[in-house]
């Protein structure tokens, strides 16, 4: 692609999350309402009743945790800043936007902010690197389904994972390295690195969505850049009675511990952004945990974030997928 001849919209879709502690029930409402996610045997006739019993229940935990955060998810602000700077990549025609699953603004909403600006062309770029039928195809269904019924004339282009595209890869391989520079150098050889991306209930995986797979793919093609460290990669974020996604996180800083390892960088491998599960689940719980089982030094790589290398490999990615 080069630059475009005429107004084109620059959509990013993420999942949102939580502008203030009091919107963390309805955020959890949503997100426990849609069925791409969480489908219980029952049936769709359930669904609500249930969404609305368990954001109930969660959302006295879930507070807790975004208010040593800060009291909101940071993600919109960073997705904000992706897409913007990305436009600004692409040339004076790109507009950009950001659309959230489960937060505003919704989809609904900036479809009816494209049309109003009479935008009649689309780039859609979901901000998930690793596709999985429960996240990012929830996000692209939900925009498509919401482009039909709202502004059916836009032409729009889809792009719905990168989890190999090489400026991502070179990017994320650049933030271990700085992860691995914040260790004393005569300890760095001793690091071990644990790459943890959001875990999924395993029977997603076993249906065929190829998001495991991917994230295996990204992980040793970064370690093809970063070099010849122990690694390995495990599954965050599991709860509730459903089988996951394994190994977990915790269990394998437990067997880290066990081994005697003193040294571990941590590094998340399916967000882009930093967010509730970088920001406290890594941050604060991991690192308990890392130091409970006599792993004294502990670090994060930086999240992707806004960073100016990770930004140049998304243009350049819509430069290479899009005709527009």
């Amino acid at each position: 692609m080069t630059t475009a001849s005429k107004p084109t919209a620059l959509i990013l879709l993420n999942m949102g999350g939580p502008d203030s502690l009091d919107n963390i029930k309805p955020f959890l409402y949503n997100l426990f309402s849609d069925r791409e996610l969480i489908q219980l045997p029952a049936g769709a006739l359930l669904q609500k009743p249930f969404a609305r019993l368990i954001s109930h229940f969660r959302s006295k935990k879930v507070r807790e945790s975004y208010a040593y955060i800060g009291g909101r998810s940071p993600l919109l602000e960073w997705t904000n800043k992706q897409a913007q700077g990305i436009a600004q990549q692409l040339g004076p025609q790109l507009v950009p936007f950001v659309v959230m699953r489960y937060w505003h603004p919704f989809a609904s909403e900036v479809l009816r902010e494209i049309k109003q600006q009479k935008i009649e062309q689309a780039i859609v770029l979901s901000m998930y690197p690793h596709y999985a039928g429960a996240t990012s195809g929830s996000s692209l269904n939900d925009f498509k389904r919401q482009a039909a019924r709202l502004y059916p004339e836009l032409k729009f282009q889809l792009i719905e994972h990168w989890f190999n595209w090489p400026g991502y890869i070179n990017a994320l391989a650049n933030r271990v390295r700085e992860g691995l520079e914040s260790f004393h150098e005569l300890m760095r050889d001793d690091v071990r690195i644990l790459f943890s991306a959001h875990a999924l209930p395993q029977k997603f995986i076993d249906r065929g969505d190829p998001y495991q797979q991917q994230v295996e793919t990204t992980v040793h093609e970064v370690m093809q850049l970063v070099g010849d460290y122990r690694w390995s990669i495990a599954y965050q974020s599991r709860s509730g009675p459903v089988k996951w996604m394994t190994p977990g996180t915790d269990d394998e800083i437990i067997r880290y511990g066990a081994a005697g390892d003193k040294a571990l960088l941590m590094v998340p491998v399916s967000f882009v952004s930093d967010h509730i599960e970088t920001l406290e689940e890594i941050d604060l719980q991991y690192r308990l945990l890392a130091e409970q089982q006599g792993i004294s030094n502990f670090q994060r790589a930086p999240s992707l974030n806004d960073h100016e290398d990770f930004l140049a490999a998304m243009a350049d990615l819509v430069r290479a997928r899009c005709s527009w």
